[in-house]
C-alpha cells in the first residue's frame, strides 16, 4: 500500500517520537500506521507498507497486543488475522498512560518503599534519607493523581486539560 505524503510523514514522526520515548520505531510506525488508516490491516500488508522485515512486523505486533494499543480482528473470508487500534487518540493516550504507571511508576513506588523500609535505610545520612522519602512521596503523588484522571470520562478529561494555565486563577 502507498501512503499519500501527509499519512506517510505522520507514520515516520510517530516512529521518531515512539523512539524518544523510549520504544521501538517499527512498534511506533505500526501503531501510528493503524491509527492514522482506520481499517483493519494483516501482517504481510503492514510489512509492505513500511518496508520493514516480517519478523520484526510480528514481534512488534505482539508488543503491541500485549500493551493493549492494538487488537487481531478477523476478516470475513480472509484466514489471514488482521490488527487495528482505537482511533479515539483520548482512549489511546488513557491505555498509554495506565500501561506506562504500570510498567515504570508503580514499580518504582514499591522500590522506594522496599529501600525505606530495609534496615540499611536507617544507616543512611539524613540528607540521602530525605531525598529517597521526597521521590517516593512525588512518585506516589504522580501515580495517584493519573489514576484519578484516568477515572474521568474524557469529555471531562479534556476540559481539565484545556484549562491549562488558567488553573491557578481558580487555585489562587
Amino acid at each position: 500500500m502507498k501512503l499519500n505524503p501527509v499519512t506517510e510523514k505522520f507514520v515516520l514522526h510517530w516512529g521518531e517520537m515512539g523512539s524518544q520515548w523510549g520504544i521501538n520505531r517499527t512498534m511506533s510506525q505500526i501503531h501510528a500506521l493503524l491509527f492514522i488508516i482506520g481499517k483493519p490491516l494483516n501482517a504481510e500488508q503492514i510489512t509492505e507498507t513500511l518496508g520493514v522485515a516480517r519478523s520484526n512486523v510480528s514481534n512488534s505486533l505482539k508488543e503491541l497486543q500485549h500493551w493493549g494499543l492494538v487488537q487481531k480482528v478477523s476478516i470475513l473470508g480472509d484466514r489471514r488475522d488482521h490488527f487495528t487500534t482505537n482511533t479515539d487518540v483520548w482512549e489511546l493516550a488513557r491505555i498509554i498512560v495506565i500501561e506506562r504507571q504500570k510498567r515504570e511508576l508503580e514499580p518504582t513506588v514499591q522500590f522506594l518503599q522496599a529501600l525505606i523500609d530495609s534496615p540499611e535505610f536507617e544507616h543512611e545520612n539524613s540528607d540521602v534519607k530525605a531525598r529517597l522519602r521526597e521521590t517516593q512521596a512525588f512518585v506516589e503523588t504522580v501515580t495517584t493523581w493519573s489514576s484519578e484522571m484516568l477515572r474521568l470520562p474524557s469529555s471531562v478529561l479534556k476540559k481539565i486539560l484545556k484549562l491549562g494555565s488558567s488553573i491557578k486563577k481558580v487555585l489562587r
